[in-house]
């Protein structure tokens, strides 16, 4: 059984530690703050200047001026604070975040991500996503593991306009948990249901496999 974005997002919560400042990227990153353990202190930051985040709030309690970085209304939790992207962006680029969680369209074997821009497709601009991947020391990408055509978006070598350069360190997507290794893409753990040819089928890129791999844990 592929997993879905919410269950993508469930999966990647457990890689958030206790006292961890997080970036949450658009799309599934957002996900992420939903799920997190409640017995632990994480600060969710947001590029746009929010420290402090909290769930996507219930309908008819959105408040439209609390916002992130993708316009979506947040929620806030006690001591939140808000400040101007120029002192966010020298959170991020002084290493001051622990974990960084951005959205893919691929990612390569050697941990190159591109996520920004489509040739011939109008983008407002590239927001903080080459800040966040030239200063972050541990990124997680959560991504589907193949476009609406059924073809693969983890990769030998990225084909769309690189954002960042070996960054990478590990990918979730809906078939499996991936590690990025010096020698390349080191399959982690398999989504229920899913086997490990299934997967292979559906990545271009080599896999590692290392023995018998177990299933992800989402419950």
């Amino acid at each position: 059984m592929a997993l879905d974005k919410n269950q993508i997002a469930k999966r990647i919560a457990q890689e958030v530690k206790d006292r961890y400042f997080v970036n949450l990227g658009i799309g599934i990153p957002t996900l992420v703050a939903n799920y997190v353990r409640h017995d632990i202190e994480v600060e969710f930051q947001s590029e746009n200047g929010v420290l402090g985040m909290g769930p996507f709030p219930f309908e008819g309690e959105e408040d439209a001026d609390i916002i992130n970085a993708g316009k979506q209304t947040i929620t806030t939790l006690p001591g939140a604070s808000f400040f101007d992207s120029a002192f966010s962006f020298g959170m991020i680029r002084a290493q001051k975040v622990d974990l960084t969680i951005l959205g893919a369209m691929e990612v390569s074997e050697n941990g190159d991500i591109a996520n920004w821009k489509i040739p011939g497709k109008m983008v407002k601009g590239m927001g903080g996503a080459m800040d966040l991947v030239a200063s972050a020391e541990n990124i997680i990408v959560a991504m589907m593991h193949v476009n609406k055509a059924g073809e693969s978006k983890i990769l030998k070598k990225c084909t769309l306009p690189l954002t960042g350069v070996g960054c990478v360190k590990k990918v979730v997507t809906e078939l499996a948990v991936m590690e990025i290794t010096p020698k390349g893409f080191k399959l982690l753990e398999r989504a229920p249901g899913v086997s490990v040819e299934e997967i292979i089928k559906a990545t271009e890129a080599e896999l590692i496999i290392d023995g018998d791999i177990p299933e992800m844990n989402i419950d």
